[in-house]
């Protein structure tokens, strides 16, 4: 069991406020979620509805202001900054809008460099890397210099990247931002496909609608809360 239910992701009441000189803004106001493994969950709303907060939130990037957050069963708001970092190498990959490739670096070495990190063996790390390589469809790729890839395959890197310590959780924060319609679709149906077939746990803001149908659930966060907008192929009043 990762909390208390069962869940790899939990936020219970959670708060997020910010000072704007002498105004208080409440961006999240009552969030509550409760998110499984081999659970693919988007996230929608208007731009400004705190989205990127949520998953930095989530992430132990940002700390809410009042509420809690667990990742598998470990209460963040309890946790050291020190213990943060190390829960965000192992049980969290990020996956942005932006593709943060070191550019002059091979695909096989960008996909090594959160390993290096977290101080895996140099033989494990390439071991690993080509296996994620394959896994996203880019083993001819491994010996190209990052700089020379399409944006579709920037992404998939970035998705192997993320998977390069074997996290539980995928957070992605409009991953098919940058990408076509038919390339922005293979993303989230391998982003799908992780979800189901490796048994994580994956997150996504979207503002794709057709991005956000392929998913399990989708969630819409408006005026701070948290609400179910689609679940298990129906839609929600």
């Amino acid at each position: 069991m990762y909390t208390k239910d069962g869940y790899t992701v939990t936020c219970s009441h959670v708060k997020r406020t910010f000072l704007d000189g002498s105004r208080t803004v409440e961006v999240l106001k009552d969030v509550n979620l409760n998110a499984s493994r081999r659970e693919f969950i988007s996230i929608q709303g208007p731009s400004g509805s705190g989205k990127t907060t949520l998953l930095h939130i989530v992430a132990g990037l940002d700390r809410p202001t009042s509420g809690d957050v667990f990742i598998e069963g470990v209460l963040l708001n309890e946790t050291s900054d020190e213990e943060l970092s190390k829960i965000r190498r192992q049980k969290i990959g990020m996956v942005f809008q932006e593709f943060y490739l070191l550019p002059a670096l091979s695909v096989l070495e960008n996909v090594e460099v959160p390993m290096i990190i977290n101080s895996v063996s140099e033989e494990e790390r390439k071991k690993r890397a080509v296996r994620l390589l394959e896994l996203v469809g880019l083993s001819n790729c491994a010996y190209r210099e990052a700089r020379t890839l399409s944006s579709g395959e920037k992404q998939r890197v970035q998705i192997a990247r993320a998977l390069a310590n074997d996290p539980s959780i995928i957070l992605a924060d409009e991953p098919t931002g940058y990408l076509d319609t038919r390339t922005g679709r293979k993303i989230v149906e391998l982003l799908k496909s992780i979800a189901e077939n490796l048994d994580r746990t994956v997150l996504m803001v979207t503002h794709d609608s057709e991005a956000a149908s392929l998913t399990h659930r989708i969630l819409l966060l408006r005026k701070g809360i948290l609400t179910p907008k689609y679940t298990s192929g129906k839609m929600m009043d």
